[in-house]
């Protein structure tokens, strides 16, 4: 009798097609990874090359060292080991290790779930999977993809880090820095293989890693402050805690690779636990009949924007409220520091503390301009995603429904600019002991709303004429953080800063309120709203 054929192991059938889909997920993020990359790599070089004009000579170092030496100061940024020798490497640790860390696992996440969970969610993981592709090739890919991600970030850090001939900054420390980095991107990583198991939806799946990093950095935060036994629940507190630059210590990272290991093992066997395009925890049976305010444009649009708002303005809130607590002590932290007391002299104020609110109400009203260049691409996700069209087959015009996205977006940057002043004013005036702080940073907040609106502007006009290079429109937030932020203290030419919507609001509580370039910004904004659904309006409906 003839021999059967030998059957192929279960292990290679379960991994069949990975190095094609590795391939065509890197075919797909030729520019976002880049992006990425750039934006990580580029800002920490930036940031440690600042340093030398910063900090001057040790004096000024050790002055800095005992201002971050408080509760606020030490949640804000790492343990207070790194202060003892406050060099140019032990500082760049102290300061950067923990913000990095929030990146780098926003990354991780958001690369993850948009190769595994969105992938099924529009139905392309089936069409896949029904050619010779294993059951476990796509997460496989997935993984395979983020953690390259994470692992090239760690050689650009450690080569433009090393490379920079900075006191203190030692090719040791630069490797053992990036690969903290790296580290911190393969637990998230690991997170988010599981949470894609969890919903069918990537949007729930996106929130639940991005949660985790925000325990994560809470846990860090209140062991800094006060046991420090807490801050070992947390990966971003392992990686601080490897002092790199100080003491060099890589035995923490083990802890970091022991618990991705163990998350994507635990994806993985969840992963068989359901089928595709399911998840874990069924999705609630809906209404028999949609109410009326999902009847409406508005309230469908509210109802899709709902999580997203609610995430980003517990985040606006509570970000306000972090740089709030340490206003009390600005005067004593920035003393020594000349380059940025040049630069709070250039934008004025009748104190130290308004013109270092004036600065740090840049980065957060452009933390806020995030939301809405993602709530402003919302309306493309649901046309790619196929979801528009059926909605645009019924009576509802193309108009009413992108206006009533729009409606969402413009009112939800009005609630961004209102909670992360509410945070700041009154955190700030309680450190300051000054009630009327909390009016005057609510005003500054809201001062920056037309600027939000022009972003949104950018972004609508984009998706009518040119849907395909919508996302062009998140140029305009990491711009803005460069000339608005780091130009401040690096002295960027003021055109460049005129280049920024944010450039032409007048920098509150320290400036003036001038009214004629929020109304030229409020207008452009509705130019470009009004050329946008004109655009749509023309073209056709892309399913990609």
């Amino acid at each position: 009798m003839p021999r059967a054929a030998p059957k192929m192991s279960t292990r290679r059938d379960d991994l069949a097609g990975t190095a094609t889909l590795i391939r065509f997920m890197l075919r797909r993020d030729r520019v976002r990874i880049p992006v990425w990359l750039a934006a990580l790599t580029l800002g920490t070089v930036a940031t440690a090359q600042s340093f030398g004009d910063l900090y001057p000579d040790a004096a000024a170092r050790q002055a800095a060292a005992q201002s971050m030496n408080s509760p606020a100061g030490l949640a804000m940024t790492g343990p207070s080991h790194y202060l003892q020798d406050y060099n140019f490497g032990s500082m760049l640790s102290h300061q950067m290790l923990g913000f990095l860390g929030v990146l780098v696992g926003l990354m991780s996440v958001l690369l993850l779930v948009r190769h595994s969970r969105a992938e099924e969610e529009t139905g392309r993981a089936e069409l896949v999977r029904a050619s010779i592709v294993g059951r476990h090739a796509h997460m496989t890919a997935a993984l395979s993809v983020v953690a390259g991600t994470n692992i090239l970030l760690a050689v650009l850090l450690t080569l433009g880090l090393g490379g920079l001939g900075v006191e203190g900054i030692t090719w040791s420390g630069s490797l053992l820095y990036g690969a903290a980095h790296a580290m911190m991107g393969l637990v998230f990583a690991g997170v988010a293989a599981v949470t894609v198991q969890i919903t069918e939806h990537s949007r729930g799946a996106a929130g639940l890693g991005l949660a985790a990093i925000g325990v994560a950095y809470v846990l860090r935060a209140s062991g800094d402050v006060g046991n420090e036994a807490i801050s070992w629940l947390s990966p971003i507190g392992w990686a601080q805690r490897t002092y790199a630059y100080v003491d060099n210590r890589w035995w923490p990272l083990l802890l970091g690779l022991a618990l991705a290991a163990v998350l994507v093992v635990a994806g993985f066997e969840l992963s068989t636990r359901r089928d595709v395009g399911s998840g874990l925890r069924q999705s609630r049976p809906g209404k028999a009949a949609a109410s009326d305010v999902l009847a409406h444009p508005i309230g469908l649009a509210l109802r899709l924007h709902r999580g997203l708002l609610i995430g980003f303005g517990v985040a606006m809130l509570l970000l306000g409220a972090s740089y709030g607590s340490i206003i009390g002590d600005a005067e004593e932290m920035l003393g020594s520091v000349d380059v940025l007391n040049e630069a709070l002299a250039e934008i004025g104020g009748a104190s130290i503390a308004e013109s270092f609110a004036s600065m740090v109400m840049v980065v957060m009203v452009i933390v806020a301009s995030i939301y809405v260049v993602m709530a402003a691409l919302r309306p493309r996700s649901e046309e790619t995603a196929g979801r528009a069209e059926p909605v645009l087959a019924t009576a509802l015009s193309r108009g009413r429904w992108l206006g009533g996205h729009l409606v969402v977006v413009l009112g939800g940057a009005v609630v961004m600019a209102l909670l992360l002043g509410l945070g700041f004013g009154l955190s700030g005036a309680s450190s300051m002991g000054d009630t009327g702080f909390l009016w005057n940073i609510l005003g500054a907040a809201l001062a920056y709303v037309p600027a939000l609106w022009f972003v949104a502007g950018v972004a609508v006009a984009l998706f009518g004429w040119l849907p395909r290079g919508a996302a062009l429109a998140w140029a305009l937030p990491v711009y803005g953080f460069v000339v608005g932020y780091l130009g401040q203290i690096l002295q960027f030419p003021g055109w460049m800063n005129n280049l920024s919507p944010f450039g032409h609001v007048p920098q509150l509580p320290a400036d003036e309120l001038t009214w004629t370039p929020l109304v030229v910004l409020t207008l452009l904004a509705a130019a470009l709203i009004v050329l946008g659904l004109a655009g749509f309006r023309r073209r056709s409906v892309e399913m990609t």
